[in-house]
């Protein structure tokens, strides 16, 4: 009877990926841990204040002292958050971060070429602009900014937004911070502030390098005029409704 010798088996070769496999394998993996990592870095600075950011250290790296000192919303004068709200974002407490329309007119305005640029920004955007990028435009910052305004509005209430942004927000050369920006120009903390005080710290917010909120003339001087006859206007309309 014949018989079969058993053969030695053979080892399956790998399957070769292709290229486009392999990076799209790695675009997915970056992808995910981005998308992770964006998210849980969102959600410690909802309980954590933000201990430093890259406009703070590119004020550091300029051999600068960086000036500021955190205050809770509830300690704050709530003028403060008023004037913020008059000058930068009338629909803060009903958006979900973004104003479409004043996004376009801002685009138009620049795209004449007028002297003043404008901005679209809410304070949304610019919170996380200022906690979580860069300075600058560039479409790529641009986007990022986008996403991380969707998760700042997801995951933090309004309350915490306002607060950090008038917690961070650049308030004149080196100083972060209403309160920084209030013993700076005022002498005494941002518990305190008058009408008049908020209103001068808000309109220094759009150039915090070259305006000043003491004595300040010409522009400064009328816009932050405005903002003060705002913030009446804020508080007689509820605007601040989502802050209380």
């Amino acid at each position: 009877m014949a018989t079969t010798l058993n053969k030695p088996l053979r080892k399956k070769k790998g399957t070769r990926r292709s290229p486009a496999y392999r990076i799209g394998w790695f675009f997915g993996r970056a992808i995910i841990f981005f998308v992770a990592g964006s998210a849980l870095w969102v959600l410690l600075y909802r309980f954590v204040p933000p201990p430093i950011t890259f406009t703070m250290i590119g004020d550091l790296a300029g051999g600068r002292e960086i000036s500021k000192d955190w205050m809770s919303l509830s300690e704050m004068d709530p003028d403060m958050a008023r004037a913020a709200i008059g000058a930068e974002d009338w629909n803060f407490c009903t958006h979900n971060g973004f104003e479409f329309g004043a996004i376009r007119d801002a685009y138009l305005s620049n795209a004449k070429g007028n002297k003043r640029i404008r901005g679209g920004s809410t304070i949304s955007q610019q919170t996380a602009k200022n906690a979580f990028l860069w300075q600058g435009g560039g479409y790529f910052r641009k986007g990022l900014e986008a996403w991380f305004t969707v998760l700042i509005e997801a995951i933090w209430p309004k309350q915490r937004i306002m607060e950090v942004y008038l917690n961070i927000a650049e308030t004149g050369i080196a100083t972060y911070g209403a309160n920084a920006g209030a013993m700076r120009y005022f002498h005494h903390d941002a518990s305190r502030l008058s009408t008049t005080e908020a209103a001068r710290i808000a309109a220094v917010l759009p150039l915090p390098k070259k305006r000043g909120a003491v004595a300040p003339r010409g522009f400064t001087r009328r816009y932050g005029n405005s903002i003060a006859s705002r913030i009446g206007v804020v508080r007689r309309g509820a605007m601040d409704a989502c802050l209380r």
